[in-house]
């Protein structure tokens, strides 16, 4: 198991450990948002307004209209119907798995699929490549519609991107499902969501305008994600059309939980060019990352997305030594191997990714010539 550092201060640029600083490559605030001065100037000033938390049900009777008007422009930017915020994205998934469950759906599951939207905390998912199972889920579905009669919608349930590994999946498989059942397909969008598929706004919409199908009658969507990353608020986000998100609202599971503290939102609404700076940042440091990474052969990434994945996991311990810190830990669970990525943010500068480079270059210079990893 990968050592792990306890530190006293939020991680930027680099962290400090027993009076050593490293360049910080791991987390997943990818457009730099905790780190921004004036974006935690934007918080600050939110809760001198709204203060720390809103210790109250969504569905009382004084509401706070900062979380509807924060929905309407979080739904704007991706594309969606309507959006529903949570306390964190495992609410946001847990909430649509409970009502799920009440139209009593029939489970699908991709691999991998975050444990976010399980429904059962021991599921087994397909040990299959994404394109592999995709191409298989028509018939999966035929079949499963044959030997199943339960009232309710067949629910697949997918990421929007293999985080991990890097690896971007594609969608068109859903014009191939069947259309003589009600379909839904969620999918979690956590590390997409701020960071794919730029829109006007000026930062990423998320997975939405990517998935096809969408106006297909017999397949509706839902779309889940953590705040926590790109978008640097701490709660969670459910994306579907107007009617759904007014059915999960209804529930009492979303009624009995306690909303995500409504001063985050109040900030997310002014902070739009701050968005948009992140994401340009990010992108000036994603393209000097992949002129100077890529070329090594060591790296899993996909063109545009901010992990470099590895399957060198002595390079964690490599770098470790020579002042950098990259991503290296079991992963969801500590049975599972670690896995070794290197995170590229926008609070990066570039002589950061350069050093970042040398030593990556020095590490595959060893390799070459067998000299031992000192």
């Amino acid at each position: 198991m990968t050592n792990s550092f306890s530190i006293h201060h939020l991680p930027g640029r680099t962290i400090q450990h027993d009076g050593n600083p490293y360049l910080f490559f791991s987390g997943t605030a990818y457009l730099g948002l905790p780190q921004h001065p004036a974006f935690q100037q934007l918080v600050i000033e939110s809760i001198r307004r709204y203060g720390t938390t809103f210790g109250s049900s969504r569905n009382g009777n004084l509401r706070l209209a900062v979380y509807e008007e924060a929905e309407a422009k979080l739904a704007a930017s991706a594309g969606a119907g309507a959006a529903l915020t949570l306390s964190s994205g495992m609410m946001a998934g847990q909430t649509v798995i409970n009502w799920l469950r009440a139209q009593k759906a029939l489970f699908i599951y991709g691999p991998n699929t975050h444990p976010a939207l399980w429904d059962s905390p021991t599921r087994v998912l397909p040990a299959l490549s994404f394109a592999d199972w995709a191409a298989q889920l028509p018939e999966q579905l035929r079949w499963s519609d044959a030997r199943d009669h339960t009232p309710g919608p067949i629910a697949v349930l997918v990421n929007s991107l293999e985080a991990v590994r890097s690896e971007f999946y594609e969608f068109s498989w859903m014009d191939q499902l069947p259309a003589d059942r009600p379909i839904l397909l969620i999918v979690d969008d956590s590390h997409g969501l701020g960071v794919l598929n730029v829109g006007a706004q000026g930062y990423g919409r998320g997975i939405w305008p990517q998935l096809p199908g969408k106006r297909r009658d017999h397949v509706r969507l839902i779309v889940t994600a953590s705040l926590a990353k790109a978008m640097g608020l701490p709660g969670g986000v459910v994306f579907s059309d107007a009617h759904i998100v007014a059915e999960l609202r209804q529930t009492a599971f979303f009624g009995a939980c306690s909303p995500m503290p409504p001063a985050y939102l109040d900030a997310y609404i002014n902070a739009e060019p701050l968005y948009v700076e992140g994401y340009n940042r990010l992108q000036r440091n994603l393209k000097q990352a992949e002129t100077l990474l890529l070329p090594t052969g060591l790296f899993q990434h996909a063109p545009g997305y901010p992990v470099f994945f590895t399957e060198q996991d002595d390079l964690y311990a490599y770098l470790l030594r020579r002042g950098v810190f990259i991503y290296s830990f079991a992963y969801p669970t500590a049975a599972d191997r670690a896995n070794t990525r290197i995170v590229i943010s926008a609070f990066h500068e570039p002589a950061d990714v350069q050093q970042l480079a040398e030593r990556v270059y020095e590490y595959c210079d060893r390799i070459k010539t067998n000299s031992p990893y000192i």
